[in-house]
């Protein structure tokens, strides 16, 4: 993303965020395993720096600039979502945010010709090629780096909710993988990938980082994709748990909740200030059954008994009531709260399936009936209305929650 300066104030919480998405074939759906040239170059002389190239030629990034406003990051990434609309259209080329592309074949894909992705997939193997996944990126402004250490220390029991309500990555090479969001999971295959680790200080995780760049393990920091780190190349707090959003409004008011839960771990350092090793296996749980469960699960709390998502998420949203206020993001919060009432993609797309295969069609048109409803929802920026509304539950039904089924319709 473009450079954010660190002489504005510290507590003014600028932010921008990233997109991933999949470049499809408009007519069968199917992912375009190899990235047109041509296509591109029209992508770079349009947005400039603002679209990126991504480890997969099936994918494409794009970057907001850093602002305070989020009515200026969703026309942002309107803006984007329609410009490569108009542009693939010529390349018979669209796009899809979600998590994963429901049909695509890892073992098809084209790595793109890069320094740096040569040296990942060198090093990766498999694990590289493998990693067909999108997600959503999302920058808050911290100029100070010890500050950035100890919110991200004492971010780790929050993440779970993000992973939840970001949930579009219930299919995985055209099978319902059963659960929410596979990309989480997918993403753990990754060395230095899931929760970060319970470096408390500047000192800490800097020591970390120069264990593994001296000993040749990583060039740099950019290399550790824990799903919430320090930007190596901006003065922010970088979270990555997310999948990429199939809405934008979605994507901006996920933004939002985290500036807000930000600013109120700045204000107040007493919060989660004495994290411990049970406390991050907790939080790894957790983020485990928001993959698995999204907007259905119950989550952990050693202080009281599993909290269903929805009184979690309302919990956490008075937490910040004042911090939405003093960022006049009450609006944005306001869109969170509906998240599980009208359904995550992940919702969307599982239904969609379930309802075609009744018609006794294949599964394999199934899925370009999902990528279907993913492409004109992307590029519209909207959950486009489907025949068959969403439910209430994740992908994986409640009645296969191991306690608490009930908690799903609480």
């Amino acid at each position: 993303m473009p450079s954010l300066s660190s002489r504005d104030d510290q507590f003014s919480y600028r932010f921008g965020i990233e997109e991933e998405y999949f470049v499809v074939d408009r007519r069968t759906g199917g992912v375009r395993a190899q990235m047109s040239a041509d296509f591109l170059n029209v992508l770079t002389r349009t947005f400039g720096s603002h679209v990126m190239t991504e480890l997969l030629q099936c994918q494409l990034e794009v970057a907001t600039s850093p602002t305070g406003s989020p009515a200026s990051a969703r026309q942002q990434l309107l803006d984007f979502r329609q410009g490569i609309t108009q542009a693939g259209k010529a390349f018979d080329a669209g796009i899809i945010a979600a998590g994963t592309h429901p049909s695509a074949k890892s073992a098809q894909m084209h790595r793109t010709r890069k320094r740096r992705y040569d040296k990942v997939i060198s090093d990766l193997r498999m694990i590289g090629t493998n990693n067909v996944l999108s997600g959503l990126h999302v920058h808050v402004e911290l100029p100070d780096p010890e500050r950035r250490v100890q919110v991200m220390y004492r971010m780790i029991p929050y993440l779970h909710l993000f992973i939840a309500l970001s949930a579009s990555s219930p299919f995985w090479e055209g099978q319902d993988s059963g659960l929410a969001s596979y990309r989480t999971v997918g993403n753990k295959m990754l060395p230095r990938s899931g929760l970060p680790e319970l470096f408390k200080t500047l000192d800490e995780y800097s020591s970390y980082v120069g264990a593994l760049v001296d000993s040749r393990v990583i060039p740099d920091a950019s290399y550790i994709w824990w799903g919430l780190r320090p930007s190596l190349q901006h003065p922010t707090l970088e979270l990555r748990v997310m999948d990429s959003c199939t809405s934008v409004e979605d994507a901006v008011a996920l933004a939002s909740l985290y500036r807000c839960l930000v600013r109120h771990l700045c204000r107040d350092d007493r919060i989660h200030e004495g994290l411990t090793a049970l406390d991050r296996a907790i939080a790894d749980e957790n983020t485990w059954r928001a993959a698995r469960y999204g907007t259905g699960a119950t989550f952990i709390d050693r202080q009281s008994p599993a909290l269903p998502f929805r009184q979690e998420l309302a919990r956490v949203l008075e937490l910040v009531d004042e911090d939405a206020d003093a960022l006049g993001l009450g609006d944005e919060l306001a869109r969170i709260r509906t998240i599980p009432q009208r359904g995550t993609s992940a919702h969307r797309q599982v239904n969609i399936a379930k309802a075609t295969l009744e018609t006794g069609r294949t599964s394999s048109f199934a899925m370009r009936e999902v990528v279907r409803w993913l492409r004109v929802s992307t590029e519209s920026g909207t959950l486009v209305t489907s025949e068959t509304p969403p439910t209430d539950h994740g992908p994986g039904r409640p009645e296969t929650l191991p306690t608490q089924p009930e908690a799903a319709e609480t």
